[in-house]
C-alpha cells in the first residue's frame, strides 16, 4: 500500500479513499498484534512508544472523523517499518 506512494495515497480520488480506508485498517491491526504482546518483550523494548501505538489505534478506530491522513502516512511508511525492525521480526 505505501509502495503507492504518498501523492497517491492523499489523492482525493476514490483510489486514494481506498488507499487511506486500508490504511487504517493496517495501522488498527498492527496496534491489536501490539496490544497482546507479552509484556515481558515490551519491557525489553523501552525505545517503542506502546502508549502512543495503543493512542493512535483507539483515534483512527473510535474518531476516524478526526485522524490526520498525514500522520497515519508517516505511521505507515515509517513508523511500522521501524517497529518491525525494532523488534526484529523483519523478513
Amino acid at each position: 500500500m505505501v509502495a503507492k506512494g504518498r501523492l497517491d495515497y492523499l489523492a482525493d480520488t476514490m483510489e486514494g479513499a481506498l488507499l487511506r480506508n486500508a490504511g487504517e485498517r493496517i495501522l488498527i491491526k498492527a496496534a491489536t498484534v501490539t496490544e497482546k504482546l507479552p509484556d515481558d518483550l515490551k519491557v525489553q523494548h523501552p525505545e517503542v512508544d506502546w502508549t502512543g501505538i495503543n493512542r493512535m489505534r483507539n483515534l483512527v478506530a473510535h474518531h476516524y472523523d478526526k485522524v490526520n491522513d498525514d500522520l497515519l502516512w508517516t505511521a505507515l511508511s515509517v513508523r511500522i517499518p521501524r517497529l518491525v525492525k525494532d523488534l526484529g521480526i523483519q523478513r
